[in-house]
């Protein structure tokens, strides 16, 4: 039996609603008769927005509230963009369920050019490492501008700011029926996406049986294989979210095929590479490619990057 009433905390950006409540809509699909409420929870990440997230803590900004009201008992559940959580989490706490991936590409709005036409030198904005390293090993012309903020904030800044062009998760976009302002979805040859991009997370409270089972209709096999090698990869290389590395993984049939990339901020030292097996060994796929990057020359790439950051 489903409980009565269920609890979830939230950020309180639209973005993080629009995935809030799409999560209470099925619960509520599911479970007829079920009170389903969203807490909104202001995290240190939406406080901070005049930082660059590298220097002021990374991915946990985003969810370290959240987490300590779920400790507490406030909330039940919580829902969260992939990208944004930890690979470590506080006792007793964890994901459970990694849902149905939305589209992963970055997203180029720009004055109607698309990335191969933006001029030299044009200023193209971006809250990210990863996508900076990656769009300036092309195009080393580009002047990168650090922006922070929700997605609306982000979209203003392209005229705020007089910049050519600012990057941003398709999946965001799509979701918030954003998707006239895209020039172009970058490949993602191109510009390969953040560790879980497109993808929900439902973190709850690990030994409650009676909200894992109530969630667990949430968990996408396919994706749950794929977002799993990503965060492996992720966690061996000890990378936050403002690093640049990425990684991409995809399914087909029973074989997942993995491709990672670490880079230095300025793009032109980098190592890419690509792994696959049994979806089943997600993880040590993830943790294998790592391993491959790593020791081609992506350690000493990360060793640069982090010294980079104390110094700043």
């Amino acid at each position: 039996m489903p409980p009565r009433q269920l609890r979830i905390g939230t950020r309180a950006s639209q973005l993080a609603l629009w995935q809030a409540n799409w999560v209470k809509s099925e619960l509520e699909k599911k479970y007829p008769g079920m009170e389903v409420t969203l807490t909104k929870i202001k995290t240190m990440g939406d406080k901070i927005l005049d930082v660059p997230l590298a220097q002021v803590g990374g991915k946990g900004l985003f969810v370290k509230e959240i987490e300590e009201a779920m400790l507490r008992g406030e909330i039940d559940i919580a829902v969260h963009s992939m990208k944004d959580v930890p690979t470590e989490f506080p006792e007793g706490l964890g994901l459970y369920c990694i849902t149905k991936r939305e589209d992963p590409r970055d997203a180029l709005i720009s004055r109607n050019l698309r990335f191969s036409e933006l001029p030299q030198g044009a200023k193209v904005g971006t809250s990210a490492l990863r996508r900076q390293a990656q769009l300036l090993k092309v195009r080393p012309d580009l002047v990168m501008v650090t922006i922070r903020g929700n997605v609306e904030t982000r979209i203003r800044k392209l005229e705020e700011d007089n910049l050519d062009a600012v990057i941003l998760a398709a999946a965001g976009l799509k979701r918030l029926g954003l998707t006239d302002r895209v020039a172009e979805y970058l490949d993602v040859d191109l510009s390969l996406p953040a560790i879980g991009q497109g993808a929900l997370g439902i973190e709850c409270r690990l030994a409650d049986p009676l909200i894992t089972e109530t969630i667990a209709f949430f968990n996408h096999p396919a994706t749950s294989y794929a977002v799993r090698a990503e965060r492996a990869l992720l966690k061996r290389c000890q990378g936050g979210c403002q690093v640049p590395i990425a990684a991409h993984g995809t399914v087909t049939d029973t074989v997942l095929r993995l491709v990672g990339f670490i880079a230095a901020v300025d793009g032109q030292n980098s190592v890419r590479g690509e792994i696959s097996g049994p979806v089943e060994q997600c993880e040590e796929l993830g943790n294998a490619l790592a391993e491959q990057l790593l020791s081609q020359g992506g350690k000493a790439i990360l060793e640069e990057v982090y010294q980079r950051e104390i110094n700043e």
